[in-house]
This record gives C-alpha cells, sequence and structure tokens, in this order.
C-alpha cells in the first residue's frame, strides 16, 4: 500500500482553533508534539489539569460556532482568529483568563460557561485517554463529499495526517499493522467514532450537514478516520510516503 501525507493539522488548545503544519514532530509519550497541549475547562468540570473526556471542555460539539476559529503558534504563544472577533494573540501560559472573555458569545449561554484553561497533560488532551495521532483520508474524504452533495472541508473532523493517494476507506486496512511515515513508526490503535462535531462548517461556525447521517447512509458506520500511537518517534512532513 502506498499514500503521502498530504496535510498535517495541529490544535494548540482543544476545541478552539486548527492549525495548519509543514510537519510536525511525533514522539511517543507526546504523539504530535503540541496538539491539544491546552484546553478550556467548562464550570461543570472537575478542577484539574488531569486528562478528561471531550464533554468537560469548549468544543465544536457543543459550541458550533467555534469552529470557525483558526490558530496560528507563535515563539510567546497563540494566535487566533474567528470572522466576528479580531485576533487574540496571547500566551496561555500567562494569559489565561483572556481566552475565555474572547471567546464570550461563540459559547452557548444555555451550557457551562470557561471556567479555566489547564495546561494538558504530556499525552495532549486529545478525546481518547492515552497518546494518539489521528490519520484521515482524502480518498474517503471526497466519497464523503459526493454522498453529502457538498465540499466537506477536512477541518470538520480535526484530524493530524492526512493522506492522499489510497483508495476509498483504505486507512481502515492500515490498522493491519505498524507503518512509517517520515522519521515516525506508529502502530495501529482502532478507527475513530465520530460525535456531531463535523456538523459544523469550519467556515461558519454553523450546522449545514447531518455527518452522522451521511456515514451511516453510506456505509453504515460512525467511523471515519483511525487512531495511531506512536511506537518510535520521528518529524513527520508534507509529502513523506507511506510505507
Amino acid at each position: 500500500m502506498t499514500g503521502t501525507l498530504a496535510h498535517i493539522w495541529r490544535h494548540p488548545i482543544k476545541g478552539i482553533g486548527c492549525e495548519a503544519c509543514e510537519q510536525v514532530d511525533l514522539t511517543p509519550e507526546e504523539a504530535v508534539v503540541g496538539d491539544r497541549a491546552w484546553a478550556l475547562l467548562n464550570a461543570e468540570a472537575e478542577d484539574t489539569d488531569e486528562w478528561q473526556p471531550r464533554r468537560n471542555f469548549l468544543q465544536v460539539a457543543s459550541g458550533l460556532a467555534l469552529a470557525a476559529v483558526s490558530a496560528v503558534s507563535t515563539q510567546t504563544g497563540v494566535v487566533l482568529t474567528h470572522p466576528s472577533r479580531d485576533p487574540l494573540d496571547f500566551n496561555p501560559s500567562t494569559e489565561p483568563a483572556t481566552l475565555g472573555a474572547w471567546i464570550g458569545d461563540l459559547w452557548p449561554d444555555n451550557r457551562p460557561g470557561p471556567a479555566r484553561l489547564v495546561k494538558a497533560p504530556t499525552q495532549g488532551m486529545t478525546d481518547v485517554p492515552f497518546a494518539s495521532v489521528s490519520i484521515g483520508n482524502l480518498s474517503s474524504l471526497r466519497a464523503l463529499s459526493q454522498k453529502a452533495g457538498m465540499h466537506v472541508d477536512m477541518r470538520r473532523f480535526r484530524i493530524n495526517l492526512w493522506l492522499d493517494d489510497l483508495g476509498p476507506w483504505e486507512e481502515i486496512d492500515l490498522l493491519a499493522g505498524d507503518i512509517t511515515l517520515g522519521g515516525a513508526t506508529l502502530s495501529p490503535v482502532e478507527p475513530i467514532e465520530r460525535c456531531r462535531a463535523p456538523d459544523a462548517n469550519p467556515q461558519t461556525g454553523t450546522r449545514d450537514i447531518g455527518m452522522l447521517r451521511a456515514l451511516e447512509d453510506g456505509w453504515d458506520t460512525r467511523n471515519f478516520g483511525v487512531y495511531f500511537k506512536v511506537k518510535s518517534g520521528g518529524t513527520v512532513a508534507i509529502g513523506d510516503q507511506l510505507s
């Protein structure tokens, strides 16, 4: 099986902003270094920096407008942008309270509001309780777009690594064994079961599709993408070949 690493995405703050990258470092302890390094607890969550499930944070599934946030990492912190906001250039370590204020009414008022920006554990505050790398297949995304009758933006799925030159749904076959990309070797874990977060358009922050229904109607599944762990670390870059 052959494939090419076509896109890399990192999410410095869980559920709040996607960042396009040319290359990233992968390690067994951190998975994608810098991914989900911070997370904004909601007011009903346990006040701890330990890993917690997605529902305990501000994230797209509960606040669709957050889907339209973009992120860029800088030497001093993170710059966040949104169509209805002036950019926020802040240091999460020293200015944690500024994020909740900036989000404001992007978060529904009938949901528990922002409480504290926490520094994630080493593994990152991903949706699963282990250091994970998510991998998607652009051919499957194109098939899903055709089924939906509209262009489906890859950012909806908040996947780290997107491969091209595979057949549709061939990413499932990757779960049969270890793979190598760039300087890293990854070991398979499981398919990614989806929630309603991908319903939100990352350009507008509004729901414009029932993604679960599209997946179920087309392929009798709620899965899209696959999880891997990092077996041996290294740098991966756009253009790297899958082996």
